[in-house]
């Protein structure tokens, strides 16, 4: 069975939040971060960052939960992807860790970056209910569970980007995010 290793409050939340969506059986295994089990010899051989979220899945270990939530898909998910499709998976899915993160959860770079990332975020969920379009995809889960933390963590008023709340509020409604990521606020 396929193990997920997080800690409270971590991105393993994301990563849980994905395989609920799925349907996958996992086990998660709750690593005491503040008695410092990720950094244990035993867990430093499925990630040697020390850092949490990590899976084992038969004999795959893999860390960072951009590449997680790729593989889940790639592995788990409901459509076989072209290359096409795949790289913008893989577009969005970085976009939400190397940029979105940043952009918002940094405070330096918040006033700047705020607005440039949510304006287009907004007139796409102006236009569609979900990042590609109707369907939600690995791509939500990435991008959505970062804009998800918004309101959870940051407080920070998102007035000026109504459909990113109602998108927000829709993804959040999900029991697959209200088992995991909701759990957790």
């Amino acid at each position: 069975m396929l193990k997920l290793y997080g800690g409270t409050r971590s991105r393993a939340s994301i990563v849980q939040w994905y395989l609920e969506e799925l349907g996958v059986d996992y086990e998660f295994v709750m690593l005491d971060m503040q008695a410092g089990e990720h950094k244990q010899p035993e867990y430093l051989k499925i990630n040697p960052m020390g850092k949490v979220p990590a899976i084992v899945d038969g004999d795959l270990h893999l860390w960072e939960s951009g590449a997680i939530l790729l593989y889940l898909s790639d592995k788990y998910g409901k459509t076989s992807l072209s290359p096409q499709q795949r790289g913008i998976f893989s577009q969005w899915v970085l976009f939400a860790n190397a940029t979105l993160g940043p952009g918002i959860f940094i405070e330096a770079n918040r006033e700047r970056e705020m607005p440039r990332l949510l304006t287009p975020l907004n007139e796409i969920f102006g236009r569609q209910s979900f990042l590609l379009g109707d369907e939600f995809t690995v791509a939500d889960v990435a991008v959505g569970s970062i804009l998800a933390y918004i309101p959870i963590m940051l407080k920070l008023d998102l007035s000026a980007y109504p459909a990113v709340l109602n998108y927000i509020q829709r993804i959040s409604e999900s029991p697959a995010f209200q088992k995991s990521i909701g759990g957790r606020s």
